[in-house]
């Protein structure tokens, strides 16, 4: 196909797409599937070879959440039977974060249910930060608290973190749709308040609310103009007691186009597979691992994920090697001036040759997008987190 071509041409030199193109990615039939991914795959290997970062989730503070977006279990109003607690401990949260670390997670990320944190909690975050760091070598920490207020960013970076996440979820235009208690230029403020605190920037999606071919392309334009670090690629995971409990839009075919796009328009960031992979990619999952850089190990915030030693089988049987903390996730043109060597050139994330970066012009597609197609519902795989944080369990991990 033309288009593949194209956008292959244009990931290897960071080039971005057309509207139309990233459009044409969605619109491709099942007959062209496996011709999309073997096309994304060669960006995602150019850029990150065949290596998977595993993060960990700690749900640091579960439910009673004041904002009212519709997808979240946790949202006021949510008649969703998940567990509710207060403030883990550092020490406890630190025990969560160690289970995460020791099957393989390179990343911890710090969650926590509210607005946004107050000065007090971010103090409290960044005990559990050092109690993190302090008992795992090397391991990444990255903080989800909500929206920020004035100098919390800069206080968290002090305290040890190194990125800080807060997605956009869905295209502005749409974004009242989805949430009345805050608005979208919000969410961005927040992002730009960690880059310039110098944390490292993770900003992302939620695919299959109802949203139009046409609104995943403007979140994901969106993201790419953000820049951040990292892109993380939720499906709805459509729970019993929340509005979108009946939005059931996704096959394992569509979200595999979904996270084709994304690696199109973003070739050099880390695309994370996040939230309802199990349950929307289903066995297709390790296809994703040809689009997806980076996964989270077990279970999420207020659900089940497969277990931690299936993820590792996974990313072994499909012929992917979990990164270590001694690999560099990003690309060296990605990271900050002092850590990038003077002879960087390319990509210079790996051994080889890579495609020099350019902004050579490519043709557009005259492809248009299809509507999205519905799947039957699969609320087996919807399964409430029973173990880990906030529980005398054993986390999955």
């Amino acid at each position: 196909m033309d288009l593949l071509n194209t956008l292959v041409d244009k990931g290897l030199r960071r080039e971005l797409p057309t509207r139309e193109e990233a459009l044409a990615v969605l619109a491709t039939s099942d007959d062209e599937l496996l011709d999309v991914v073997a096309a994304a795959g060669k960006v995602r290997r150019q850029w990150f070879g065949r290596r998977v970062k595993l993060n960990y989730l700690v749900n640091l503070k579960s439910g009673l959440c004041p904002e009212d977006c519709s997808y979240c279990s946790q949202r006021l109003g949510s008649k969703a039977e998940i567990l509710k607690y207060t403030w883990l401990k550092p020490d406890e949260a630190s025990e969560a974060a160690a289970a995460g670390v020791a099957g393989g997670a390179k990343r911890v990320c710090l969650v926590a249910s509210g607005r946004g944190p107050t000065d007090r909690d971010v103090d409290r975050v960044g005990k559990t930060i050092e109690a993190i760091k302090e008992q795992n070598e090397g391991v990444e920490v990255c903080a989800c608290l909500g929206l920020l207020s004035d100098g919390q960013a800069e206080r968290l970076r002090s305290a040890g973190a190194d990125a800080y996440n807060h997605n956009l979820n869905t295209s502005e235009a749409t974004y009242g749709d989805i949430t009345t208690t805050h608005t979208y230029a919000d969410r961005v403020e927040t992002v730009h308040q960690a880059q310039a605190a110098g944390l490292s920037a993770c900003s992302g999606l939620i695919a299959g609310m109802g949203e139009s071919d046409a609104d995943l392309v403007d979140v994901v334009f969106s993201l790419r103009e953000l820049d951040p670090d990292s892109v993380p690629v939720n499906f709805l995971i459509p729970f019993e007691g929340t509005p979108l409990a009946k939005e059931w839009h996704l096959t394992p075919q569509r979200a595999l186009r979904i996270l084709a796009m994304v690696r199109f328009v973003c070739p050099d960031v880390e695309v994370r597979l996040a939230g309802g992979r199990e349950v929307h990619l289903r066995t297709l999952q390790p296809l994703a691992l040809h689009l997806a850089n980076s996964i989270f190990l077990g279970d999420y915030l207020t659900s089940e994920g497969q277990a931690g030693q299936a993820d590792l089988d996974m990313i072994k049987d499909a012929g992917f090697e979990v990164e270590g903390t001694d690999n560099v996730t990003l690309p060296e043109h990605r990271l900050p001036k002092d850590r990038q060597s003077d002879e960087a050139s390319g990509c210079g994330s790996h051994q080889g040759g890579c495609a020099p970066c350019g902004s050579e012009a490519a043709p557009e597609s005259d492809a248009v997008a299809e509507e999205p197609a519905s799947s039957d519902a699969r609320t087996d795989l919807v399964a409430v987190r029973r173990r880990g944080a906030g529980t005398d369990l054993a986390p999955n991990a």
